[in-house]
């Protein structure tokens, strides 16, 4: 038994930390970050002052995670976000999807804890910021409710991935908070007072059937009058999570420290809904509804920005400026809401596309008044309009993921902020990065790798001569591409097969992108009318146009409701068929058209199907494609860019297999193997179900062998992007086989990356 006397005061216990790093913050972007920079090898302290990590992503709040793949929405082809934050979604694709938060929680609460170099503070918040003199933070003060405990954390350095940035801002650090005029960056889409400076928070409902009649009390606090919300309309009875994104407020208040009246205001609004739904009359289909659950905290979207040593503007993303020393992208739209929120008579958001992703600086993570200090997440140097593409979750944990590695690259190499940032190490940080499968746009991984000193041969390599006509027959309700990978030289010569309902005429369009690592359809090479009897027709398409360079062409079957296209059952690394149709909830309705001149341009959507849909066109070329070749898993791209970037087997090839050779012993230790698992998917992280737990296209079983032909490492059952083999003992060979199995009947193995240490 535990007996004290009366004492005048007592303080709470208190623990010290010492760290590499301390990371303030357990959403997406700090856990990506923390994760980074432990599998580097230097300890991590990530302090979550919630009981579950993921922020906005957690069963706390249930927004899914997204980023420059726009619901598949816009023209960001292959543009999910590599590195940790894929590693994250495709597990969670693999286990849950369904897409429930609750199961994603331990998904990411498992894969911190099984990183020995990360201290985990679960309901743990930070209250103080200690200098050791004015640009360097010393330690900081945090309280966890949960056990009683002080706890005092010193590092060498700190990373804030808070949201609201409380170490950044205790720091002294300089930061913005709502929306820059026109004028100071010539930024034509910064919004007008009437529109508001500041995006609001949002709470999510969810309901289920249970069967039998349910009755709903509102509380008290719930909304009488559902008419002040002027889209009341909108509402339907099936409607629940974050599909109800719009119901949205606080952009008139100071997101910070008003949050708790605003949580109070989305209460009242949420159960107002509720209310309306289950006892209007409108919805007889709600019946036998119930009120499941209801968030607690609000989804902030916006409130302090902090000022680095570049701040992102609107034109970087429309325009795709470069950067010397970019280390992640953004692509999802500069999507702005009116202040007002659910109470706005305004559609809910101002969504506008760039033409393709575009690179974020690592000057936009950090600001040299505070020498040791990092921000991630939506605390990033961008200007308010720029920030409504950069907040967005999978974008904020890309660049997190370079923080991590910057900061891992900095304790093991003793250097100091200004020594890091320096081109020449920042080149080594790139580097570190393009081999973890984090895609910068524009570079390629050149870390040392000894299959590039190998002479490299293959089981086989598809001979690209088209698709088989052995699908459905596709209806020209919408305009269609097949997108093909084309070199420097004349145009393919292509075979169609069409279905007339009656005498009609198929326009076909040749086109390319203006820009080579863009997917826009824009600019006609050459267009063809062909004149259709009543029946099917095998059609040949033969331009006399060449290209220069590596690159996509689309050939686009225009719309005509009399005319169908027969499809193929084959799928394929790197080539898709794309349709000019529309997706409402990214606001792509088909073509962008922006009302006056707000700096955005004007374009087509060109965009996949979801599976079980989208298929390619069945096609037959006259001259092969040579585009398939096992040199490619050297050349320094770990996904599809301007050309597939690689090596894929013959569909007939029933050992299908890559070998590396060289003319003396190697000593292997580690070898890295980049798969497929089509970064078109965007992998949604709640509400939204997926068809499918594992990529088609990834290769489920391999093995690597010997010169003696030794299995020396094996894996069945994979569905992740990058398998990193380490071996406890350096294999000592002058040959490496990797045999793999394909995914699927109609989708032959492919490879990405070979990387050999």
């Amino acid at each position: 038994m535990l007996k004290e006397e009366f004492v005048i005061s007592r303080t709470q216990r208190v623990n010290q930390i010492v760290a590499d790093m301390a990371i303030v913050g357990g959403g997406t972007s700090g856990v990506c970050a923390a994760i980074t920079a432990a599998r580097q090898g230097i300890h991590v302290v990530l302090v979550q002052d919630r009981p579950v990590l993921g922020g906005n992503a957690s069963s706390e709040v249930r927004l899914w995670i997204l980023g420059a793949t726009s619901h598949m929405g816009n023209n960001n082809r292959w543009a999910r976000e590599g590195g940790v934050i894929d590693e994250l979604l495709v597990e969670n694709m693999y286990r849950n999807p369904e897409s429930n938060s609750v199961i994603f929680d331990t998904i990411l609460l498992e894969k911190v804890k099984n990183e020995p170099n990360i201290t985990l503070l679960l309901n743990t918040t930070v209250f103080d910021v200690v200098k050791k003199d004015a640009q360097n933070i010393e330690k900081v003060i945090a309280f966890c409710s949960q056990n009683a405990t002080q706890y005092e954390i010193s590092a060498t350095w700190f990373c804030d991935a808070s949201g609201d940035g409380v170490v950044a801002f205790g720091a002294g650090a300089p930061f913005r908070m709502g929306a820059e005029s026109r004028d100071e960056f010539g930024e034509k889409f910064a919004p007008d007072a009437a529109y508001g400076e500041l995006l609001g928070h949002t709470i999510y409902f969810y309901s289920k059937d249970v069967g039998k009649p349910v009755k709903f009390i509102p509380p008290a606090y719930a909304l009488k009058d559902i008419t002040q919300i002027p889209r009341y309309r909108s509402f339907k009875a099936g409607d629940f999570g974050c599909r109800l994104w719009w119901i949205e407020y606080g952009g008139r208040k100071d997101t910070v420290y008003d949050t708790e009246e605003i949580k109070w205001k989305l209460w009242e609004v949420v159960y107002g809904v509720w209310n309306y739904i289950k006892n209007s009359g409108n919805f007889p289909e709600a019946e036998n509804l119930t009120l499941e659950w209801v968030g607690n905290i609000p989804g902030k979207r916006e409130s302090r920005r902090f000022e680095g040593e570049y701040m992102l503007t609107q034109q970087d993303v429309v325009e795709q400026n470069t950067f010397e020393d970019a280390v992640a992208f953004g692509g999802w739209s500069i999507d702005l809401h009116p202040a007002d929120g659910v109470f706005s008579a305004m559609p809910g958001c101002n969504q506008w596309h760039s033409k393709g992703i575009y690179q974020i600086p690592f000057r936009s993570y950090y600001n040299k008044h505070i020498s040791n200090l990092f921000f991630v997440g939506r605390l990033i140097s961008v200007s308010h309009v720029a920030f409504g593409s950069t907040r967005v979750m999978a974008t904020g944990s890309h660049g997190a993921q370079a923080v991590g590695m910057a900061v891992a690259l900095a304790v093991k190499n003793n250097w100091n902020q200004q020594e890091l940032t320096t081109p020449e190490h920042i080149a080594v940080l790139q580097q570190k990065l393009l081999e973890t499968g984090q895609h910068i746009p524009g570079l390629t991984c050149k870390e040392q790798n000894k299959a590039a000193t190998a002479t490299i041969t293959a089981s086989s390599e598809y001979v690209f001569d088209g698709f088989p006509f052995d699908g459905k027959w596709i209806d020209l309700n919408y305009s269609v591409a097949q997108m093909l990978p084309v070199g420097n030289g004349k145009l393919p010569q292509a075979k169609l097969h069409v279905k007339a309902k009656t005498d009609t005429v198929l326009e076909v369009e040749m086109r390319i992108s203006d820009k080579v690592f863009n997917y826009t359809p824009e600019i006609v090479l050459e267009r063809f009318e062909i004149q259709l009897t009543k029946g099917e027709h095998y059609i040949n398409l033969d331009s006399a146009k060449a290209v220069s360079d590596d690159r996509y062409l689309y050939l686009c079957l225009l719309k005509n409701d009399y005319i169908s296209v027969q499809a193929s059952n084959r799928r394929i690394t790197g080539v898709l068929s794309l349709f000019n149709k529309f997706n409402k909830a990214v606001s792509n309705n088909g073509r962008q058209v922006p009302g006056g001149d707000i700096g955005v341009e004007e374009f087509e959507f060109w965009c996949p199907e979801r599976r079980p849909a989208g298929w390619n066109l069945g096609l037959e070329l006259k001259d092969p494609l040579p585009v398939f070749s096992a040199q490619n898993v050297i050349n320094g791209q770990f996904r599809p860019t301007v050309r597939p970037n690689a090596w894929v087997a013959d569909i007939d090839d029933t050992d299908p297999g890559l070998i590396f050779n060289w003319k003396s012993l190697q000593e292997i230790n580690e070898v890295i193997i980049g798969f497929d698992t089509d970064y078109d998917h965007p992998m949604e992280s709640s509400l939204m179900g997926h068809p499918e737990s594992a990529m088609p296209f990834c290769v489920s079983d391999y093995k690597l062998m010997d010169h003696e032909g030794k299995i020396i490492y094996e894996k069945t059952n994979n569905y992740q992007t990058v398998n990193r083999i380490v071996f406890d003992n350096p294999i000592v060979t002058n040959r490496l086989i990797i045999a793999v199995s394909h995914p699927g009947k109609h989708i032959p193995a492919a490879i990405f990356q070979v990387i050999i240490k």
